[in-house]
């Protein structure tokens, strides 16, 4: 990883202030079963009953079918390697925050607490752009929507046919979503359609552009939590969907498998000096993550 320093002004004292280009945040993992402590693989088990009531008789009749089927949840081992020369700070404005003495020239508290902080949401970003969009190859497990690879590219899932939403269309093509959500997974409390935050803001202008404000759009929990609704369904503004694209699922139909939740957020900070001699800083990150789908036929896509 290349360490850059541009814009070299340093002329007094540092204002030991650090601000970064915004990341999304990892919304997603909040609306999906979450699957811990997966080593290597973990299988997914569904169950299917149909005919089971019959007609009352003096025999045991048996009647009816059980299908049981799987699906394979196999996160991808992933990992952030990072180093830093200590003299790339020492030539900059980094030095006045230093200490003494030739071997202790490393980070500032304040510029690496920024630095794993902001490594810690560059990771958020990449699992809310991987879960929908990962193509399942090089450095990404194979996302829910992706074009070519994704899990939702399955005969029994819903799709409904997308157009380009704008203000003015943007409801009649939630009903769509809506309308196609199967009748025994609507009302459940877990049903949620996904959108990314343009579609959600197409929506919010065209209930302005109608007379509705903000908060008529959804309903407030006693805790003071607001949630967006649509014809009763909530919604859950998930950053990493296309643009002109929708998911309607319960969240316990939608699996993010990992070894442990806190590896996403965990980074060490390595001073290479003790170990090899070397001026350089090492930033280290290990973690892993997938997803998975449980029943195709519940689940509704709007997608072209």
């Amino acid at each position: 990883m290349s360490f850059t320093i541009n814009n070299k002004s340093y002329a007094g004292e540092h204002a030991g202030m650090y601000i970064g280009a915004a990341f999304k945040s990892a919304t997603i993992l909040d609306y999906v079963t979450l699957m811990e402590n997966i080593k290597f693989k973990r299988v997914v088990n569904t169950v299917a009953l149909a005919d089971l009531v019959k007609s009352s008789n003096c025999d045991f009749s048996d009647s009816g079918s059980i299908t049981t089927d799987e699906r394979v949840l196999e996160p991808k081992n992933l990992q952030i390697n990072a180093q830093f020369c200590k003299d790339d700070l020492l030539s900059d404005w980094q030095a006045a925050q230093m200490r003494a003495g030739a071997m202790n020239s490393g980070m500032s508290d304040d510029f690496a607490a920024f630095v794993m902080s902001y490594v810690g949401e560059n990771i958020a970003d990449y699992i809310e752009n991987t879960v929908w969009k990962g193509n399942g190859t090089g450095d990404e497990f194979t996302g829910l929507t992706h074009p070519s690879a994704g899990l939702l590219l399955n005969s029994d899932v819903v799709d409904v046919t997308a157009t380009t939403l704008t203000a003015t269309n943007i409801g009649s093509e939630i009903a769509k979503v809506v309308d196609a959500i199967p009748t025994g997974v609507y009302g459940k409390d877990d049903l949620y359609i996904y959108m990314n935050s343009k579609t959600y803001r197409l929506y919010v202008q065209h209930e302005s552009n109608n007379g509705t404000s903000w908060y008529g759009l959804g309903s407030m929990n006693a805790e003071g939590v607001y949630t967006p609704v649509f014809q009763g369904v909530k919604i859950v503004v998930s950053d990493g969907l296309l643009d002109d694209q929708m998911v309607a699922s319960r969240s316990s139909n939608l699996f993010f498998g990992t070894d442990l939740i806190s590896d996403t957020t965990q980074i060490k900070m390595l001073d290479m000096a003790d170990l090899d001699g070397s001026n350089n800083l090492r930033l280290v990150a290990k973690f892993s993550a997938g997803v998975q789908i449980g029943i195709p036929s519940e689940i509704v896509w709007y997608h072209a």
